[in-house]
């Protein structure tokens, strides 16, 4: 099951920064699964960038983040702030784990 957590846009700053004139939307999404009656919790992460008329997609799923829905919130909530692309998803869990 896959469940809608937050979106953003990411900020003008860092778009700027980053020579990119095009806006780009982050949605991050909790996903989860029973195992042996205990849930499973992933984190999935779609980036949608809207470049002259056309839009481009790209999402990333990692599965098994942890156990507690509480930490998967906690993740979510500091990927969110933070801007995390797909890209970038796996190096961050791995830095946070």
């Amino acid at each position: 099951m896959k469940t809608f957590f937050d979106g953003v846009f990411i900020s003008d700053e860092h778009l700027e920064e980053a020579g990119i004139k095009y806006p780009i939307k982050l949605e991050y999404y909790k996903t989860s699964r029973e195992e042996n009656v205990k849930s499973k919790y992933g984190i999935e992460v779609v980036k949608t960038e809207y470049l002259n008329g056309n839009v481009k997609v790209e999402t990333k799923e990692v599965k098994n983040v942890t156990d507690d829905t509480e930490r998967a919130d906690e993740i979510l909530t500091l990927l969110r702030n933070n801007e995390v692309t797909p890209v970038g998803i796996e190096d961050v869990l791995e830095d946070l784990l």
